[in-house]
């Protein structure tokens, strides 16, 4: 069954249905809300409120866009408000299993000093993302860590192509300032 026809089926009263919606997309409302707030609780708190949203804003919805679309712009907002009230995010309360999860990394074999070193880098590192402005980060997050195309982001924040390339390497560019402490060169 397609979006459009479950979107259907849930304005013509089948309530139960919107719960294809959220089995469909939850993980991606989720992804993506991590790559904001690092925090699995916090993302987890961020995707309910994102279905919420869409669940009480669907008859808005009129399918001149894809729906994906139309979640992602939502998510995005969501997750940028969320952002701007929170401000600041104590960095120490990531797990180590939220780290693993997001970067794939298993470090079994590495020393405690190797760990905690590595940990403070990876803060750092979030601490950059989290300071570039809202649609460089924005536009930073659903490029790394959505793997969506430009043209893709460009339809989701409604901008041009090139403008989200530009945004893109701004990101990189302020990014990389940041971050040569760290890295080195």
């Amino acid at each position: 069954m397609s979006d459009l026809e479950i979107i259907d089926k849930i304005k013509a009263g089948d309530h139960s249905s919107f719960r294809l919606l959220v089995d469909k997309y939850q993980a991606l409302v989720f992804r993506m809300a991590v790559g904001f707030v690092h925090v699995k609780e916090d993302a987890e708190d961020l995707t309910q409120e994102v279905f919420i949203k869409i669940f009480q804003s669907l008859n808005t919805f009129k399918g001149e866009a894809e729906f994906t679309t139309w979640l992602y712009r939502v998510s995005v907002n969501t997750c940028i408000n969320h952002t701007n009230r929170a401000n600041r995010f104590d960095l120490l309360e990531f797990t180590e299993n939220i780290f693993q999860n997001m970067f794939d990394k298993i470090d079994n074999e590495k020393n405690p000093e190797q760990k905690l070193i590595e940990k403070e880098r990876e803060a750092k590192i979030r601490k950059a993302v989290d300071s570039l402005p809202d649609k460089q980060r924005t536009i930073f997050v659903l490029s790394k860590y959505d793997d969506l195309s430009q043209r893709e982001i460009a339809g989701i924040m409604k901008i041009t192509e090139g403008a989200v390339e530009q945004h893109l390497q701004r990101a990189k560019i302020n990014l990389q300032k940041k971050l040569k402490k760290i890295v080195g060169n």
